[in-house]
């Protein structure tokens, strides 16, 4: 080789490096200005002064508008803390009228305790100060008072989907900060941030990146949660939840709306409630979700799958007819109808229209009790859902096991066994999608840096009935609405609605049975019914002042159907049904 030939060769093997050294650090930059921007715009924000104790770095949790936008529904603020140095602030009672006039929630004798600790160098004096009340305290240049940076869990929405989106708190050691309750505590390895994560290796940091986003089996640190509840239907949920408690005066009331074809859940809410901002003021029994972490029997509810059965089984139609005495007695027990009183001859239209107990104890007959259960298996009665919510309750369902031919009789209308209100939104949720048991779920997907998401991926589709069953058992449901309820006065003209009532003896938890005056109303339905796009059910423990759901959950029910219809502008379906 030449000498000319090989100053070339050189000149190209340096030419080449240089440019390999610049792409790495263009994809550095990248990842250091979109990837982990966000994290060191909180680096950078803490040498404010000096930074707090305690600094929050988490993924934020966002709700999903109708349009597809996102909305923050759990985020980081940025501000200041405000300390003291005893061992160096002069006179404490000049000092405290000029910080009062800043911070007007700062309590004179507390202060005051805190600053005449002069063997002392660090008090802590207020929190969660915004930014602009931080460089005004700075401006009055007082010696031994400090601004430091801080960063802290911050909820927008204050109360709003406080049980389903949880909070942060510190663990049973009283040093680590985790998610407590709801999203937050179940995702909170994929929210969590970690402190070495922004100074890694740069190869290792791209690789891992690539690796966590786009593997099937590892949710890693890192991500932002968007969630499918849509914050206009959950404000309006938890307002309607106010008003019936505010008219019924229950010990609990909760809702869900859901999109029965994907499970999404769209709204959750039940109260008490309490405000995410303010939780160290707040009851802790209204932290738990009781539509997730708690079981209850639902009552006539449960009828609609019952039928369901019968007819996927064959054992009936809906012009099936029996003799309804008002009464059956099986193992010894009696089994009445809810007035009970007796219809003679009925049909099974009839049995969902007029709630008739004896009726669905019939269809089990008919089909038998082992179908039965394997029945209510495939609707997944006897299993949790998997919701990504912390906790979930198990089912209280042994008396399925039961040689006794009364326990699948209670069954069959909701009495005797026990499951989460979001096991039975799941069940009946099958009605509305075709006989295929949907996975219910919050979570949408993690958003990583630099445009990567992860699909959150939920269980297979069980097929519980036949479409054809499952088409039956809509119409059968919305003749309910249409000829039944309230006489048929809730019958909208444009649109087809599924639903039925549930009135249930609440059991006494003391005790072997029921109080004798004291229900559970529960409420559920689907619309527009043939091809539907929400799913609600409502349930309310001990309502005051009516005995039937029927009484108190119709209104709520039908005005929630209307907002929905106007809010999605969803198209009448009555002209392509026939119905």
């Amino acid at each position: 080789m030449s000498a000319k030939s090989n100053f070339a060769f050189r000149i190209r093997i340096i030419a080449g490096f240089i440019l390999l050294i610049a792409l790495v650090l263009l994809v550095r930059l990248y990842f250091l200005q979109v990837v982990h921007g966000k994290e060191y715009r909180l680096k950078a924000e803490s040498q404010y002064v000096q930074q707090s104790t305690n600094q929050i770095d988490r993924g934020t949790i966002f709700f999903t508008s109708r349009d597809g936008s996102l909305i923050s529904a759990a985020t980081i603020a940025a501000g200041n803390t405000i300390v003291i140095n005893p061992s160096r602030l002069g006179d404490p009672e000049s000092v405290y009228p000029a910080l009062k006039k800043l911070l007007p929630d700062l309590d004179e004798s507390v202060f005051l305790e805190k600053a005449r600790k002069k063997d002392s160098v660090y008090a802590e004096i207020a929190k969660q100060v915004t930014p602009e009340v931080g460089v005004a305290i700075s401006a009055l240049k007082i010696t031994g008072v400090q601004v430091l940076a801080s960063h802290w869990r911050f909820y927008p929405g204050r109360v709003l989907a406080a049980q389903s989106i949880g909070f942060l708190g510190f663990g049973a050691d009283g040093k680590s900060v985790a998610g407590q309750y709801g999203l937050e505590r179940y995702y909170n390895g994929a929210l969590s941030r970690s402190d070495g994560g922004l100074y890694v290796n740069f190869f290792a940091d791209l690789f891992t990146n690539i690796r966590a986003k786009f593997s099937p089996d590892t949710v890693e640190p890192g991500a932002d949660l968007v969630t499918s509840i849509e914050p206009s239907v959950q404000q309006f949920l938890e307002d309607a939840l106010k008003k019936y408690d505010e008219a019924w005066n229950s010990d609990t009331v909760g809702g869900i709306i859901m999109d029965p074809k994907t499970g999404a859940i769209i709204a959750m809410a039940s109260r008490p409630g309490f405000d995410l901002n303010d939780f160290k003021n707040a009851d802790p029994n209204a932290f738990a979700n009781p539509l997730v972490e708690r079981v209850y029997e639902f009552g006539s509810t449960m009828k609609p799958i019952t039928m369901a059965a019968g007819i996927d089984s064959g054992a009936v139609t809906p012009t099936t007819t029996y003799n309804d005495k008002g009464f059956l007695v099986l193992d010894g027990l009696r089994i009445n109808n809810y007035d009970h009183k007796a219809r003679g001859v009925v049909s099974m239209q009839e049995v969902l229209n007029q709630s008739l107990n004896t009726g669905v104890s019939f269809v089990v007959a008919r089909m038998g009790t082992a179908k039965f259960a394997g029945y209510l298996e495939k609707f997944g009665i006897a299993s949790e859902t998997g919701i990504d919510l912390p906790n979930e309750a198990s089912p209280l369902v042994s008396n399925l096991k039961s040689p006794r031919a009364v326990e699948y009789a209670t069954a069959s209308f909701g009495q005797g066994i026990a499951i989460s209100p979001i096991a039975m939104t799941r069940a009946l949720a099958t009605l509305a999608n075709g006989g295929v048991v949907p996975a219910p779920h919050v979570g949408v997907e993690l958003r990583y840096g630099g445009g990567i998401t992860k699909k959150l991926g939920w269980s297979p589709p069980m097929q519980a009935i036949s479409k054809e069953s499952d088409e039956a058992i809509t119409r059968m449901l919305v003749t309910v609405v249409d000829d039944a309820l309230q006489g048929g006065k809730i019958k909208m003209a444009d649109y087809s609605i599924a639903a039925k009532t549930g009135t249930a003896q609440v059991a006494r938890p003391d005790a072997r049975g029921y109080y004798a005056d004291r229900y559970l109303h529960s409420f559920f339905g689907y619309f527009p019914a043939y091809n539907p796009k929400f799913l609600v059910f409502f349930f309310a423990v001990y309502p005051k002042g009516a005995q039937y759901a029927s009484e108190t959950w119709t209104l709520p029910f039908m005005n929630t159907v209307h907002f929905l219809i106007n809010y999605y502008e969803i198209p009448p379906d009555r002209a392509q049904t026939g119905g």
